[in-house]
């Protein structure tokens, strides 16, 4: 007689009883959250709540308290090395250098995640095309407006073809054509595969382009659901599920 067995989901995201603390103010209180491969995410949440404070963990830049973070099977804070190579980050400030070029910048992050000399040309020259700034290659970062550099940072953190990318309030400062761009280029990423966690107070976007909703508030989880409502009703449900929360 033979048995079969029922293999466990896996997922690419894996975060459990996650506590974090600075001295006995508590950020993130007891969260659970797994993200399966090709996800996109939107976290959302009031300011404070403690978005960025995920991310950052997320991506080993800062130790949790207590509780348990895997990112693709690896452990933080104990193989950080390992899940950073699976993590392209677009946070606040895009991390590159303003008297350098485009290109510049990222050859710089190709010998930090020790790309190879002879895919290196190739690959700038990919990512330069695909995020709009293939005639900008040359040019100083200090001349570019807000727009192309979230564009130059996307192309940063995809430098290393990672599975996952963590963007942290990406729309902050963007106009309407810069936001439409960003959009297309999270559209490509998501449908070339890569699992997305996207922190923003967008509520259009975030009914629009993630297939998760996660509402964070106060430290907790208030809200995980499948995406699939709109704008109108995404707004009415977060201002109930925040105050709500505040309210405990």
């Amino acid at each position: 007689m033979s048995t079969s067995s029922v293999s466990l989901p896996t997922y690419l995201i894996d975060v459990q009883n996650l506590v974090k603390a600075y001295d006995l103010l508590p950020v993130l209180r007891q969260i659970t959250l797994q993200i399966q491969r090709g996800e996109f995410v939107a976290l959302l949440g009031p300011n404070g709540s403690g978005k960025s404070t995920l991310l950052r963990m997320l991506c080993g830049l800062s130790k949790a308290t207590g509780g348990i973070i895997r990112i693709g099977g690896w452990e933080l804070p104990r193989e950080s090395a390992a899940v950073r190579a699976q993590i392209g980050l677009v946070s606040h400030k895009s991390l590159l250098y303003d008297n350098l070029s485009a290109y510049e910048n990222l050859h710089f992050f190709a010998k930090l995640y020790n790309l190879q000399n002879d895919r290196v040309e190739d690959r700038i020259r990919t990512l330069m095309s695909q995020v709009g700034l293939h005639k900008r290659t040359h040019d100083l970062v200090r001349t570019f407006s807000r727009g192309m550099l979230q564009r130059l940072s996307i192309a940063r953190a995809l430098l290393h073809n990672p599975d996952i990318l963590l963007l942290d309030e990406p729309y902050t400062g963007l106009d309407q054509d810069a936001s439409a761009v960003l959009d297309g280029l999270l559209q490509a990423a998501h449908a070339d595969g890569r699992t997305i966690l996207m922190t923003t107070h967008d509520l259009n976007r975030a009914a629009a382009l993630p297939t998760r909703i996660v509402i964070l508030s106060r430290g907790v989880i208030g809200y995980d659901q499948p995406a699939g409502i709109g704008a109108v009703e995404l707004a009415a449900l977060y201002a109930e599920i925040t105050s709500l929360v505040s309210a405990r």
